[in-house]
């Protein structure tokens, strides 16, 4: 598995395995299962998507010693603030069924940010976790969190795929060696972007399909990617990307169907509100 070394020295394999909406209680769990078979390493899951328990039985139950699968997990806003990041960690690691975490992110960047990231600097320092990281932070949203950090984050998982390819922010990660983790690498399937002329027409010249060329198109940008399926054979397909290497014609020609707009706005007026009010992890 190609793995990409963050800025602590930890590495991380580039390719993850997302599990947002997957249910628990068994979709989760065959998922994972069948991601590890496909020879996924990295598996990304949150206290939000309620499937914790389930990526940790799989691990489990895979025969795969735990040291080799990298797990990326992250505390919801319920649990921000330092005492309440604490318990929020611990809950995590007790759903997963694990002792330490490889990477564990603030999963939204609103409330008392500082407090939960000081708990999660101290849980690093302990080895509890081994690397840290953000989520949905904004280039202006990231400038206003950074001089509170005394550790600067890993990664940053963001929206990014060639409709929006965040290219400010990633300039802006860049200065502190932070990587960009993808999620929606695939625009959720979105078929104008898998439709588009200038992935076909890759496509078509290396006999893969239109997911995997996007796909190669963000590992050659530096990017780690976290698609996900339940399909078996999408499961296989979308780790399936170093037999073959873009041009840089054919990068240029993705990365002019960059539109610079995504489907989330985490600056969005009242979004924090929202979103505390429809995930409750707990009473």
């Amino acid at each position: 598995m190609y793995t990409i070394t963050l800025n602590d020295g930890n590495k991380i394999p580039a390719v993850g395995f997302g599990v947002f909406t997957i249910p628990n209680d068994g979709p989760t769990y065959d998922a994972v299962l069948q991601a590890l078979k496909a020879g996924y390493r990295h598996i990304d899951t949150a206290a939000a998507y309620f499937n914790e328990s389930d990526v940790g039985k799989a691990v489990r139950d895979s025969g795969i010693p735990r040291e080799e699968i990298f797990i990326t997990s992250k505390l919801w806003l319920q649990d921000y603030g330092y005492e309440a990041a604490k318990k929020g960690l611990a809950a995590s690691l007790e759903k997963l069924g694990m002792d330490y975490i490889d990477l564990y992110l603030l999963h939204q960047p609103y409330g008392d940010v500082a407090g939960a990231w000081k708990a999660l600097e101290e849980a690093k320092e302990d080895g509890v976790l081994k690397s840290i990281g953000v989520s949905n932070m904004t280039p202006k949203i990231w400038k206003e969190f950074l001089p509170q950090a005394s550790t600067i984050p890993a990664v940053n998982q963001v929206e990014c795929n060639p409709f929006f390819q965040q290219k400010e922010l990633k300039a802006l990660l860049a200065e502190h060696d932070v990587k960009i983790e993808a999620y929606q690498p695939l625009g959720s399937g979105n078929a104008a972007m898998l439709s588009h002329p200038a992935v076909t027409k890759i496509a078509e010249k290396y006999g893969k399909n239109a997911g995997q060329i996007v796909l190669r198109f963000e590992l050659q940008e530096g990017l780690i990617i976290l698609p996900r399926s339940t399909n078996p054979e999408r499961i296989a397909g979308n780790i399936d990307l170093f037999d073959f290497e873009l041009t840089e014609e054919e990068m240029n020609a993705i990365r002019a169907m960059d539109t610079g707009k995504g489907k989330h706005d985490p600056e969005a007026p009242g979004i924090a509100e929202m979103l505390l009010a429809n995930y409750k992890i707990h009473d």
